[in-house]
């Protein structure tokens, strides 16, 4: 088994980019770039080229930032007496009657404009392409040359224009879609020693709140005239730009933000060589090779989004969503639109949607060895911890935390909720967002305290929530909402979803794993909570409770949330309650065509082992129109929405059709689309601690596992078939699989 390819190869294998012959006119098919704080979209005419400017902490005070949870603790009890008394609406009356309250939607920046003399032969020749091993995109033209990337060793935004003898205007542009008419804009210019400072400050409406653009302009040979907005350059070789944006409140010292640029090196390589350690390092961990033909793996992105049937369609959308993704991450993890925008509109406020799309989106930053990801995850669940408390004690009256359905970035508050959507009912939050950092600390072999700690709180509110039992004898979790559904014979506040016993079972369970003192406590608690149910239709039950019907019909598949991500309910441990589970996801419609539905539904179907289910879900997907010409995707069919779900999601459902791992197992090829006959997959990461190199074809398979620690682990494969297999520390370990 060889290695991960080597630098040359994989910067000249055409899976690790994308190209154009043409120039993206529309902001939804620009190449990005980002560093997980700053991102930038790269698209315009030959003569009018736009760098769109993005920014995480970008969000337009609309009155959330004030929003608090209501204060409904006084009024739970009432509230679980008649629901447990079979009052199928009592919950639409839990609210204070607040109109619904959008978080703080993401905007763009501004874009930097570079506009020059229309030529004739500047339409010729054109080539645009993205290098996802470093993060570059670039544009060619006769006599001109743009590159981008955004470095995540300074934190900057570096653009080089090499111009021939072509002038150029350069400007800082706050006009683009539903920008409000009523920005404070200024802009600035002054001159510095190699060339220019251009400022644009801009306030929001009727607040105090505000950001800075910082644009420094190294001219290279040639003249620089200030011509407010902007500038002029006439005769020089190449134009350096560094940018940066900071939000703030009141002013901004311009002076120390042109200190901090001034003082990076003037110099594209430079700071493109201290850039590519940290990115390429961790972009080549993981590769896909499907065997795909080289004539299809050489078209264009536009070109090859034609054949949904090409394995090198999938090759190239495996290695865009792990390239996005990784972009997207850094002060947060990806928003629903990533880290990019070009509209100031953002559909659902562009903000992040913890139950569902979060989730997916970072679904495979464990396997996918990207550790950059999940750390990103765990500093915007930090960062709010305060806000998940106060949601517990304001709409619980309890201690510990709970997690919103929404938030923009900067609030962890739950007041996003409506008679339709009652969020702030939802308790299992918490859990799902917190998966991703056990999974780590599972790949790792380590335990981090603030995990563990955030993990005890999750207990808390547990311990408080649950003191209502059915006659039974179990406890019972009322209110109850699953995400975003409601039974066919009730309102959406019921009792009893199977995501929150799902949830509450293993927060509790694995809270007691990090916290001995609390264990015996907490692990009676999980054993009070009642246990799944199986329907008149021999599927698993949305809600456990008896007489709450299901609604098949939806986008959403929240009560699979035990087999995905969860591993409570799997074929080996549980058949029973599996053959339920995929009993209910073939009963599962499609509801709105919604691509996080389609994944979703693709990613507990190979939990499932259903390799054609896998198959069918992603062939929705890639029928029906959703990537652009970027690789990044939509919401919706036909690149309805511009939206990151499909986009960052893909190489989650990849990995997990070919290789899903728990502590002590490793299954491989548990779910294979019959149409990837043949492939490697190489530098996956293990809940057991290893690294898992696959190589497959029709009649064979080798997998070598490379063990971090000496373990014990179970080895099964599609047939089901378990074997045992000690791990050492060190040793590398070869397995062939016959034919299967």
């Amino acid at each position: 088994m060889t290695n991960a390819p080597t630098t040359d190869e994989a910067t000249t294998h055409p899976v690790h980019g994308t190209w154009e012959p043409h120039p993206a006119t529309r902001w939804e098919d620009a190449y990005l770039s980002g560093n997980g704080h700053h991102g930038t979209l790269m698209f315009g005419e030959p003569n009018d080229e736009r760098v769109i400017v993005t920014h995480h902490t970008l969000v337009r005070p609309n009155g959330a930032e004030h929003a608090r949870p209501p204060r409904l603790a006084d009024e739970l009890p009432a509230l679980q007496d008649r629901l447990l008394a079979g009052d199928l609406t009592a919950a639409e009356s839990f609210t204070d009657h607040r109109p619904l309250q959008w978080v703080q939607p993401f905007h763009p920046a501004f874009q930097v404009r570079l506009r020059s003399a229309a030529r004739k032969h500047d339409a010729h020749r054109y080539h645009r392409a993205v290098d996802f091993t470093t993060g570059e995109t670039t544009a060619t033209r006769a006599g001109r040359t743009s590159r981008v990337f955004v470095s995540r060793a300074d934190d900057v935004i570096v653009q080089q224009v090499t111009l021939g003898d072509t002038d150029l205007e350069i400007s800082l542009d706050h006009r683009l879609p539903g920008a409000p008419a009523d920005l404070a804009v200024g802009h600035s210019a002054a001159r510095t020693a190699d060339g220019a400072l251009l400022t644009l400050r801009a306030r929001y409406p009727g607040s105090d709140r505000a950001y800075t653009g910082t644009t420094l302009v190294v001219v290279t040979g040639g003249r620089t005239d200030l011509t407010l907005p902007g500038l002029r350059v006439t005769g020089a070789e190449s134009v350096l730009l560094l940018t940066r944006v900071r939000r703030h409140t009141g002013e901004l010292d311009v002076t120390e933000e042109r200190r901090a640029l001034t003082g990076l090196p003037p110099s594209y390589d430079d700071l493109l060589a201290r850039h590519l350690p940290l990115h390429r390092t961790a972009y080549q961990r993981v590769t896909l090779d499907l065997r795909a033909d080289p004539a299809e793996r050489a078209l264009s992105g536009s070109e090859l989004l034609k054949r949904p049937r090409s394995t090198a369609l999938l090759e190239r959308l495996f290695a865009a969503g792990r390239y996005h993704l990784l972009s997207a991450s850094g002060l947060n993890p990806p928003r629903l639109t990533g880290l990019w925008t070009g509209d100031w509109d953002t559909a659902w406020s562009g903000g992040f949607t913890n139950d569902a799309n979060l989730n997916l989106q970072t679904a495979s930053a464990t396997a996918a060895a990207l550790p950059e990801v999940t750390v990103a995850l765990a500093s915007l669940i930090y960062r709010q911890a305060d806000d998940w408390r106060e949601n517990a004690r304001t709409v619980f009256g309890t201690r510990g935390t709970v997690a919103p359905a929404h938030s923009d970035g900067e609030s962890g508050l739950s007041y996003h909720f409506s008679r339709e959507y009652p969020l702030h009912l939802w308790t299992a939050g918490a859990d799902w967002l917190l998966k991703p950092l056990v999974d780590h600390d599972e790949t790792h072999g380590t335990r981090d305290p603030h995990t563990a700690a955030a993990l005890a709180e999750v207990a808390l509110f547990y311990e408080d929530f649950l003191t209502r039992t059915d006659p039974d004898g179990h406890l019972v979790v009322v209110p109850s909402y699953s995400p975003e559904n409601r039974p066919a014979n009730a309102s959406w506040g019921a009792v009893d979803a199977a995501m929150d016993l799902s949830a509450a079972r293993h927060a509790l369970l694995t809270a007691a794993d990090h916290h001995p003192a609390e264990a015996a406590r907490w692990r009676a608690l999980a054993d009070r909570l009642p246990p799944h149910r199986v329907n008149a239709d021999g599927a698993l039950a949305e809600w456990a409770r008896t007489g709450l019907d299901d609604t098949y019909d939806h986008r959403h598949l929240s009560h699979l949330y035990a087999v995905w991500p969860l591993d409570e309910i799997n074929p080996y441990d549980t058949p029973r309650l599996a053959a339920a589970a995929h009993r209910a996801l073939e009963l599962r419609g499609a509801e709105n065509d919604s691509a996080h539905g389609h994944l979703h539904h693709a990613l507990i179907a190979a939990r499932l082992r259903d390799g054609h289910r896998v198959a069918h879900a992603l062939a929705q997907v890639l029928d029906g129109d959703f990537f652009h010409a970027s690789l990044m995707s939509a919401h919706y069919p036909h690149r309805d929405v511009y939206n990151a779900d499909a986009a960052h999601t893909l190489p989650a459902v990849l990995i997990e059709a070919l290789v899903h791992s728990t502590p002590d197992r490793l299954v491989l090829l548990p779910a294979l689309p019959p149409a990837l006959p043949a492939g490697e997959l190489r530098g996956v990461r293990t809940r057991f601690g290893a690294q898992v190199d696959l190589s497959w074809s029709p009649d064979r398979a080798t997998a070598v596992i490379r063990p971090t620690r000496t373990h014990r682990i179970e080895v099964r494969t599609s047939a089901g078939d378990a074997e045992p297999l000690d791990l050492v520390a060190g040793e590398d370990r070869v397995l062939t699989l016959g034919s299967r």
